[in-house]
């Protein structure tokens, strides 16, 4: 390792450690990548390890600026960069995991929550379930492989010595941002409509025979009528997951334009 360091020019040096400040936060802040299932030392070992292969690319023909406050200022917009990317990467996987918590509140799950092994936090279990499907998805469609070419492409928008247009960073960060709500709304529709269907069912039953408990009735039948509705709807998820990574990827480019 020191007779590579001692090989390496600084210049070399500080483009690596530009681009690996850029690649770091996708391991802190986008799906899969910031999995608490996976060690801090795996996540440090690949973020190195693509930093090697970026990096003798993106560096060509880039002069790095060596001295100590132009470099912490590179290494500064670096880390807005890669967080303005996987930021919106992470939104995508917020929103699945939202469209689990509004089921959980309509079905009555949100009692009772267990650790949520992709995050370290506490979650409900419907959430859990979107989560991981989610991730399941993005782990077949090879959604890795597309982010990874995205944070390259993230080279080309906005290369190391180029500087970031703040405002059409922090637009495009609080447009993305704003999507989560309605995009939850989108996966959870078709079990929202079927639970909004049985309970008007109900309601026309409790008027019709009053004579019956209907909270003794109704809420194991919403919970029925919830889980048969999330089987049928999860090859709908799939395909939605799949469509708006691409829309992420594409989102996250589009934020960054060069100063």
């Amino acid at each position: 390792m020191s007779e590579l360091l001692r090989l390496a020019s600084a210049e070399q040096v500080a483009g690596f450690l530009c681009v690996l400040t850029r690649i770091a936060p996708l391991f802190l802040v986008a799906p899969m990548f910031s999995s608490r299932m996976m060690p801090a030392r795996v996540r440090v070992i690949c973020a190195v390890a693509l930093t090697m292969g970026i990096a003798p690319v993106v560096t060509r023909g880039q002069h790095v600026p060596l001295d100590l406050i132009p470099l912490l200022g590179t290494l500064a917009k670096e880390a807005l960069v890669g967080l303005a990317f996987g930021f919106s990467i992470a939104v995508l996987f917020a929103a699945v995991s939202a469209a689990g918590s509004i089921l959980d509140t309509l079905m009555g799950f949100s009692f009772g929550s267990l650790l949520d092994p992709l995050t370290g936090n506490q979650g409900t279990v419907l959430q859990q379930v979107y989560a991981m499907v989610g991730i399941a998805i993005f782990i077949v469609i090879g959604g890795d492989a597309w982010v990874i070419e995205g944070l390259d492409k993230t080279f080309d928008v906005i290369p190391l010595t180029g500087t970031p247009q703040l405002g059409s960073l922090v637009a495009g960060t609080v447009e993305v941002f704003s999507t989560i709500f309605v995009s939850a709304l989108e996966v959870a529709a078709p079990v929202l409509l079927a639970l909004l269907i049985t309970d008007a069912a109900f309601g026309v039953v409790s008027r019709v025979v009053p004579q019956l408990n209907i909270f003794a009735v109704g809420f194991p039948a919403k919970i029925l009528v919830g889980l048969i509705f999330v089987g049928l709807s999860l090859p709908f998820v799939g395909g939605w997951v799949a469509d708006e990574l691409q829309q992420s990827v594409s989102d996250g480019l589009q934020t960054l334009q060069l100063a």
